[in-house]
């Protein structure tokens, strides 16, 4: 069943960039964001149940994913991304959200988090660790230096577009398979998703993201800088058979002290890098179960 069935389709302006989104549901707000490579359609297993439990769960097309958000800069910065999140999180209204974001969207999610935690009201991320443990310590770790190889790669303007385009994006479906093994998506979810990357721009913005991320500036920040805190509580979920980051080095990255609010941790058996996807009835139980005591604390 195509998400687009039982959906509405909304959009957001923020910097004359314009955000696409699909929504379902009313109530206390779920924002959900993307990945890399993937697409809105990411939370396809989660929009209708978050709205049959009565929340409004809106799935945000992240920045560059389609050509009205490439913006003519080519800023790709997270400071920039997690502007976006803010600004659509002003533009719904003056409630605390949750937030749940999956590889590059829970990258965003933190940035955003810890930019503007009054607007939050707790923060589910996936796949992804802190962005600056991960950048200072996990890369140091050979394991997750070998699997983040792309990384790199990425960072070779025109050579890389030309690489992960060819043979009708075979590169993008052989890191489905690497990320997580053992798994076979439905034909039609690659397809959109490589349709996404296609849009005219599309693809080099979405690279643009890692070269913003191993800049001159990003590398140099201060350990203050990089260790950031994120002072909302947080659900944290990564695969057992992630293919990508490492669940142990996944882990190892998540301290206490980064999260003064609160740290949940939780591996998800017989998944990989896409979880949500892979294991949706047990990934959203456990969201499910996180704002619902979130909520019942309130009362």
């Amino acid at each position: 069943m195509g998400v687009e069935q039982f959906v509405e389709q909304i959009a957001f302006e923020h910097g004359g960039l314009r955000l696409s989104a699909l929504a379902n549901g009313e109530g206390p707000v779920v924002l959900c964001l993307h990945g890399f490579p993937d697409d809105l359609h990411s939370f396809r297993h989660q929009l209708p149940v978050l709205a049959n439990a009565g929340y409004r769960a809106i799935s945000l097309a992240l920045r560059g994913y389609e050509p009205a958000s490439i913006p003519e800069n080519g800023d790709y910065t997270v400071e920039s991304l997690a502007s976006d999140i803010i600004a659509v999180v002003d533009q719904l209204g003056s409630d605390p959200v949750h937030l749940i974001g999956h590889d590059w969207g829970a990258a965003v999610a933190y940035t955003a988090a810890a930019a503007a935690p009054e607007r939050f009201e707790s923060l589910i991320t996936m796949a992804v660790p802190h962005p600056g443990r991960f950048a200072r310590e996990g890369l140091r770790i050979f394991k997750q230096f070998r699997n983040s190889w792309y990384m790199g790669f990425f960072n070779v303007p025109q050579i890389s577009e030309w690489v992960v385009s060819r043979r009708d994006y075979a590169f993008i479906r052989k890191l489905w398979r690497d990320w997580s093994p053992g798994w076979t998506p439905e034909a039609h979810v690659l397809e959109r998703v490589i349709d996404s990357l296609s849009q005219p721009g599309v693809l080099s913005a979405t690279l643009g993201y890692y070269r913003a991320a191993l800049s001159l500036k990003a590398l140099t920040l201060s350990a203050a800088e990089a260790y950031y805190p994120v002072p909302v509580p947080l659900l944290a979920l990564t695969g057992e058979q992630d293919g990508c980051i490492d669940s142990a080095v996944f882990e190892r990255l998540m301290k206490p002290k980064d999260f003064p609010r609160g740290l949940k941790l939780e591996r998800i058996a017989g998944a990989g890098h896409f979880l949500h996807q892979q294991q949706p009835d047990v990934v959203n139980r456990l969201i499910l179960q996180w704002m619902e005591n979130r909520h019942a604390m309130l009362d």
